[in-house]
């Protein structure tokens, strides 16, 4: 199975987030601020390698909590 992500909210927020293509581990890439977004949808799809390949997806919610301030 392979693993690919889609940020859906919000569209400037891609690169924040990334992607084992093989485990489907989710990693942080950028440093997240409330102040600046406080809530992400990613959206995971999946894909196995068969003949025809079947997929599937899940939508991630990330909410950010501000505990600094």
């Amino acid at each position: 199975v392979t693993y690919s992500l889609e940020t859906l909210f919000p569209q400037d927020g891609k690169g924040v987030f990334g992607i084992d293509r093989k485990s489907g581990e989710i990693r942080l890439r950028n440093d997240l601020d409330f102040e600046d977004v406080s809530i992400y949808r990613l959206q995971v799809d999946a894909t196995d390698q068969g003949n025809p390949p079947l997929s599937g997806h899940c939508k991630v919610v990330l909410e950010v909590l501000d505990v600094n301030d």
